[in-house]
């Protein structure tokens, strides 16, 4: 990486809870986490040693607006090419996870099959969640049947149940469920690479704000170390399901915009090989 190297990423609000079961509230958290983003708490540095509005060109690019109809994946898919056109990586301000899809799939038709690290709770591979096929418990269904990725591996699952199971089988996912995490080593990328986050693979102690608190979750440092060790080509990411609701001063916010900073800075070296 040269000193005047520079990648240009797109910050995109996705605002809309309406997939979301048991709880609503993830709408509200994009302008949670940029406030935690802009916060005197800390600064704009990623422990990679490259900082927003130095070698990362962080452009928030507002929210896309959506108004909870059918035509809202739609307005997803032409804001997240928009920024593919300019030569920007899309990161994602969830929302529910239901936004994945959508962005998937204008990455997708534009450079290709991705491959997709994921962090859950949750495998969100229901091919059908009461009767809602774009459930945020459905995203990553959606997204295999439609060969919109060509390796999906999952990290910190721990509610899987006997339908998702065979979902795991049917579409080759690697799951890495809690139970073993502690032996997982990451996998070889060889990109595109696609990161999606849900902040309830966290353990809930770590971050309170989410709709479906799953005890025995992966710590920060383990996600970030993974992120850190990413070195495959970057073409997009996103952090879901935060719910500001049920958050406890902030610290879930904070989190979202710690792992902001990250994924930045880990598409800018990815990029150019730093």
């Amino acid at each position: 990486m040269t000193d005047t190297a520079k990648r240009l990423v797109h910050l995109r609000g996705l605002p809309t809870d309406s997939h979301s079961s048991y709880l609503r509230g993830a709408a509200a958290a994009p302008g949670f986490i940029r406030k935690a983003l802009a916060s005197d708490h800390s600064n704009l540095a990623s422990e990679r040693g490259l900082e927003i509005g130095r070698e990362i060109d962080l452009v928030d690019c507002g929210d896309v607006p959506l108004n909870e109809d059918d035509q809202d994946a739609a307005g997803i898919i032409r804001a997240i090419t928009e920024s593919l056109d300019v030569g920007a990586m899309p990161l994602s301000l969830g929302g529910d996870h239901s936004v994945t899809f959508p962005i998937v799939e204008a990455i997708a038709n534009r450079l290709g099959p991705v491959q997709i690290l994921h962090f859950d709770a949750h495998p969100d591979l229901y091919d059908d969640f009461d009767g809602d096929p774009r459930s945020h418990a459905s995203p990553f269904a959606r997204i295999m049947e439609r060969g919109f990725a060509t390796k999906l591996v999952q990290v910190g699952i721990r509610t899987m149940n006997a339908h998702q199971r065979a979902q795991v089988a049917r579409f080759g996912v690697e799951s890495v469920e809690m139970r073993t995490v502690e032996s997982w080593r990451m996998p070889q990328f060889a990109g595109p690479l696609y990161v999606s986050i849900d902040l309830d693979a966290f353990d809930p102690a770590f971050a309170p704000g989410v709709s479906h608190h799953e005890p025995g979750g992966l710590s920060p440092r383990q996600v970030i170390n993974w992120v850190l060790a990413l070195d495959a080509p970057l073409v997009g990411a996103d952090v879901v399901e935060l719910n500001p609701s049920r958050d406890q001063n902030g610290v879930t916010a904070i989190l979202a915009a710690k792992l902001v900073k990250e994924l930045a800075a880990a598409s800018l070296f990815t990029a150019v090989g730093a």
